[in-house]
């Protein structure tokens, strides 16, 4: 594989160091439409391994469970005590009752008690990221265009009690991100995107400028039930990404996460995954230099390919 030692490979959220690509833990448990749950074990691996390869930011949320598995018990078991240089971040806002069924969105004066049992799951006497993630949006929905500021407001409160070190949105509009910066600091925008999934190029664009990190969960995703995430989220643009990756003799993920990576230095990336051997293929990634010919051909794919289930979330 062709790799790229110029471009950086770190970014500051807030007076945190991260490298760009980092973990999401959703899949870590296993999906609901896989054959089997993932192993304890397998899951627990595949945090070590990512902290040995170097990844010290991995995206998390109170709500990643599943009957037997939870992502921040496995995170607290596999990693504790926590590297210094470990950023942990999680949102806030959607519910789950017991049985995985979503609940309303919680209120701004629930907020705290969602905080607390992150910090209760974790291990941590703070946060070091919190997300207000908006909504409960599936991809290819849209997105609830109405005010942040009391639920980001709430949050901005529990900054100031020194239960967070720094805010993020998530599932936002631009609009929303406005308000939100004139409430506090926002140090990362999460929102689904990918080659393939494209809504928020402008977005992108914005946070590059703002200097506000932009983690797109979804950046290689499966694009139904059952389907494989490697193969990306749909089929829109498989033969030039294929095409790519064998130049190169990467695989058609790691061209997706490079081509996301790609789009700015401000752009981190949150593949998960519950398989070393995937893990370390997305580490990989982000050496994988493309060349302006072959960003031009991705650019072309474009599309909005919707995503069921995939990296991350």
């Amino acid at each position: 594989m062709t790799t790229d030692t110029t471009t950086s490979t770190t970014w500051q959220l807030g007076d945190r160091t991260v490298n760009r690509v980092g973990l999401g833990a959703m899949r870590l448990m296993g999906m609901p439409w896989d054959a089997a749950p993932r192993s304890r074990d397998s899951a627990l691996a595949v945090l070590r391994r990512a902290v040995e390869l170097g990844v010290n930011h991995i995206d998390t949320a109170a709500f990643y469970f599943t009957p037997t598995r939870s992502a921040n018990e496995l995170i607290s078991t596999a990693l504790q005590p926590y590297g210094d240089d470990l950023v942990i971040t999680t949102k806030v806002g959607p519910a789950r009752s017991r049985d995985g069924q979503m609940e309303p969105m919680a209120r701004p004066d629930q907020l705290r008690a969602q905080v607390e049992e992150n910090l209760r799951q974790l291990g941590r006497d703070h946060l070091d990221v919190v997300n207000l993630r908006w909504g409960t949006r599936m991809a290819g929905e849209g997105r609830a265009a109405d005010s942040v500021a009391e639920h980001f407001g709430a949050l901005a409160e529990l900054r100031d009690a020194g239960l967070i070190r720094h805010l993020g949105v998530s599932n936002v509009l631009a609009e929303q991100l406005a308000e939100a910066l004139t409430i506090a600091p926002v140090v990362c925008v999460q929102n689904q995107y990918g080659l393939t999934s494209r809504e928020d190029d402008a977005l992108v664009a914005l946070c590059g400028e703002r200097g506000i990190a932009f983690v797109p969960f979804f950046a290689v995703g499966a694009a139904v039930p059952g389907a494989s995430p490697a193969e990306g989220a749909d089929d829109t643009g498989r033969s030039e990404v294929a095409a790519i990756a064998a130049a190169h003799d990467a695989t058609p993920a790691q061209v997706r996460l490079a081509w996301t990576l790609h789009r700015g230095p401000h752009v981190l990336a949150i593949p998960g995954t519950g398989s070393v051997a995937h893990l370390e293929e997305n580490v990989a990634a982000s050496a994988l230099r493309l060349s302006g010919a072959e960003l031009a051909v991705l650019d072309g794919v474009g599309g909005s390919g919707g995503v069921v289930g995939g990296d991350g979330r």
